[in-house]
């Protein structure tokens, strides 16, 4: 597209029919994008009929197909340079540029165009969009200290007010120049005006401004252009990335509100986007939609059963006080991890739905395989487990071992009292 744009401007800058008119003059091809000139005003000679006839045919020679032949008919009128005028040297070095353009040769491009404003007096409208076309063609070669000299060049000599594109047009320089207050300038006004006709801002240009206030570092300016191109534009990831900000200044409610939105919307497809969700739920003490978002995405396949998984699923079911759905969930963990963490977890939940001996199991089996962050809560399960069947003596000997764990001694000791005073107390009703 941006090709496209660039030959019909050198096009209509190549009119031969211009007719002299008072215009200026510029000293070297462009001044130093700090220093920036303003032409003086000379008048425009007019060009001849015979320099306008070989031009005009090398045009229809490129046109027909025929380059080389163009090229052949400009090197004859080159020959005799010293014998044109400011303007037909112009236009000259014009159809050269054009013609190095179209066979993308940019760099002889940019040089022939370089000589077209290096001319004294030559059309106001064809220095100015041979200029604002340099910046173009420097873009592209990522010269941007090059393109914004052009640029500032052009708007020196340009008496009109910046339209929205060409404040864009700054704003890409100094983006990618690094100036990002500088563009960010530019993307506001270009915004702007098209607010002002009451058009929507393109996409294109949101996204140059959300990167701008990214490089900057003003997370806030950030998610507020994320609002907005949500609102215009509607696109998945824009939901997903808004709530990656508002998790980042702090909002959570905010980054839960713009997930769920997301997810009821099918745009939360990805499995690590799906692990966002449900650590947001657990965040926001809603366990129980943590534990079911991923067990039901794991059923799709959408979501790895691996470890992590399955233990974030099961700390939410957990959490939950889900401890029927936890169970097969860990049991599947013990299946798959290499120590007895998930052990731990299921011991603990047949403790709370009175599986004794299976709690018993569970506890004896995560000791063996090791890795727990509190070995003591297992000997503290084994004494409560042992204690409900009966066996008082297996009781006192798991939490005399529980005592061993500082996190846990005081515990044990209260209840390795209790358990002793109900052994006696069970002693004496036998007796009786």
């Amino acid at each position: 597209m941006m090709k496209t744009k660039l030959i019909i401007s050198l096009i209509a800058a190549a009119t031969l029919y211009s007719a002299p008119t008072v215009l200026g003059d510029v000293t070297g091809a462009v001044a130093n994008a700090a220093e920036p000139t303003k032409r003086e005003s000379k008048r425009v000679p007019a060009m001849r009929n015979r320099v306008y006839t070989q031009l005009a045919r090398a045009q229809q020679l490129a046109d027909a197909g025929d380059k080389a032949a163009g090229f052949e008919v400009l090197n004859d009128v080159k020959e005799r340079i010293n014998q044109l005028n400011s303007y037909e040297k112009a236009m000259l070095w014009n159809f050269f540029g054009f013609m190095h353009y179209g066979n993308d040769d940019i760099a002889n491009a940019i040089t022939s165009f370089e000589n077209v404003i290096a001319q004294e007096a030559i059309p106001d409208s064809l220095y100015l969009s041979t200029v604002f076309s340099l910046a173009q063609l420097a873009m592209q070669q990522q010269d941007y200290e090059k393109a914004l000299g052009f640029l500032k060049q052009w708007q020196a000599n340009n008496e009109k007010e910046l339209q929205s594109s060409q404040h864009i047009m700054f704003a890409q320089v100094y983006y990618q120049d690094k100036k990002y207050a500088d563009a960010l300038t530019h993307i506001n006004a270009a915004i702007d005006l098209s607010k002002a006709k009451q058009e929507t801002p393109k996409e294109n240009w949101l996204i140059l401004q959300r990167a701008a206030y990214y490089e900057l570092k003003q997370p806030e300016k950030v998610t507020e252009v994320m609002e907005e191109l949500v609102r215009l534009y509607q696109k998945p990831e824009y939901w997903i990335q808004l709530a990656g900000m508002y998790g980042e200044i702090g909002e959570e409610k905010k980054q839960l509100g713009a997930m769920e939105t997301a997810w009821q919307a099918g745009f939360v497809t990805k499995s690590t986007d799906i692990i966002m969700l449900a650590q947001l739920y657990l965040f926001n003490q809603l366990p129980y939609k943590a534990a079911k978002l991923l067990d039901d995405s794991i059923a799709k396949g959408i979501v790895v059963a691996d470890e992590k998984r399955i233990q974030l699923m099961a700390q939410a079911y957990v959490m939950a006080k889900e401890d029927e759905k936890a169970i097969p969930v860990l049991i599947k963990g013990t299946e798959i991890a290499e120590d007895g963490k998930f052990d731990e977890q299921l011991a603990q939940a047949y403790l709370n739905t009175e599986r004794w001996k299976l709690s018993i199991d569970s506890a004896n089996a995560a000791i063996t395989r090791g890795g727990l962050d509190n070995e003591g809560n297992m000997h503290l399960a084994l004494g409560m487990s042992y204690f409900n069947l009966g066996e008082f003596d297996k009781a006192l000997g798991a939490f005399d071992n529980a005592l061993a764990f500082k996190k846990v001694a005081k515990t044990a000791k209260q209840w390795s009292s209790y358990v002793k005073k109900e052994k006696e107390h069970q002693a004496r009703l036998a007796m009786n």
